[in-house]
């Protein structure tokens, strides 16, 4: 078979013993070895032995600038910084822009150490506002063996001066926050009874649990400070809730009942009370004016019989006058003495004005003599 000088023994071009070879589609892909050459030029141009010395000090400076600029940190304003120096707590910082020592030296720590934080204990408030009950953590035992469900919030910051505590003495102080408060809440309901719970021991109950809370945290060295518990729902569990609502109406009632009849004795009582001391004053005024009268009239009498004894005729004389005076003194009626048959006598004089009205309602001529 005879060979062709171009293309073998198949013909020219690129074939092979089947027919035509493979055709050339697109550009020619960049040669790999060529791609690395050219890259190991430009690094040798970047090292700084092709630079020289002033060109290695420059770049060793501008190292050095970005090492310290690292140290420069902003502190948010619910936030407090905590310096640590190989590790070890060095100081707080307040917010705004702060500096450290760079990194290994110095590392800063931005707990929320100024907002109150607030956990849920008895229930889980979800988005939207959708609560959902924990019955293992709202569920507790009372002093008089009720179960009773309970549902708390409990309001945390972090203790002024002490955030090195928040952040290395306790590991999940959240954790920490919420196990201390059910653990205290569920101490102080059992010393409670069911009664005190659903009426009116609620500010008692969260004052107790918020003191319990502080203690306990305070032995912990958790360096948190409890600002408030407050109760969200305090009821008996689900299952026997609507007995409980009838024996607080039960008790209402009595409560009312008690109220009413209280009221009706504050109101008769002070008024019976004032009578009684109306006629007690009476009668004692009456005995007093009575002993004074008593007392007058044995007096007149003692200073009438002294004068008696030193002129009985003129005595006698004078009481029979004052006596006639007084029983004559309010007739109607006026007696003249005529002195017998001879004829009338001295005429009195009879003042017209002690003459009783006439009948017709009009006045007496005064003045005239009799």
């Amino acid at each position: 078979m005879p060979w062709n000088q171009s293309g073998g023994p198949w013909g020219s071009g690129p074939r092979g013993p089947w027919g035509s070879g493979p055709q050339s589609q697109g550009p020619k892909p960049p040669d790999l070895e060529e791609f690395l050459r050219r890259s190991q030029d430009r690094l040798r141009g970047l090292l700084p032995g092709n630079l020289g010395g002033r060109g290695f000090a420059l770049i060793a400076l501008a190292v050095v600038a970005l090492w310290g600029f690292s140290g420069f940190f902003r502190v948010e304003p619910d936030e407090l910084g905590v310096v640590l120096r190989f590790g070890k707590f060095v100081r707080e910082v307040p917010p705004g822009l702060n500096y450290h020592l760079p990194y290994p030296i110095e590392s800063v720590l931005t707990p929320q150490a100024l907002r109150v934080n607030k956990i849920d204990i008895g229930f889980d408030l979800r988005r939207g506002s959708t609560m959902r009950d924990v019955p293992e953590e709202a569920l507790m035992l009372t002093g008089d063996e009720n179960i009773v469900d309970v549902d708390f919030s409990v309001f945390w910051k972090v203790k002024p001066n002490h955030v090195g505590d928040y952040l290395f003495n306790v590991q999940a102080p959240e954790a920490t926050v919420k196990a201390v408060g059910e653990s205290a809440m569920r101490e102080v309901i059992g010393r409670s009874n069911i009664q005190a719970i659903l009426t009116g021991a609620r500010q008692t109950i969260e004052t107790a649990v918020q003191e319990t809370m502080q203690k306990t945290l305070d032995d912990y060295g958790a360096g948190v400070v409890v600002q408030q518990v407050q109760l969200q729902k305090v009821d008996p569990p689900m299952q026997v809730i609507d007995a409980f609502r009838d024996v607080q109406a039960a008790r209402s009632d009595l409560e009312r009942a008690q109220n009413e009849a209280q009221t009706y004795a504050n109101r008769v009582v002070p008024e019976a009370r004032g009578r009684a001391a109306k006629i007690t004053q009476d009668a004692e005024a009456y005995r007093e004016q009575t002993v004074a009268e008593a007392k007058g009239q044995a007096s007149r009498f003692s200073q009438v019989y002294e004068q008696y004894k030193k002129a009985p005729d003129v005595t006698r004389q004078r009481i029979y006058l004052e006596t006639m005076e007084h029983v004559l003194g309010g007739t109607d009626k006026t007696i003249i003495d005529t002195g017998g048959q001879s004829g009338p006598g001295v005429v009195p004089y009879l003042p017209l004005t002690s003459l009783p009205r006439e009948r017709s309602g009009q006045q007496q001529p005064s003045g005239g003599n009799q």
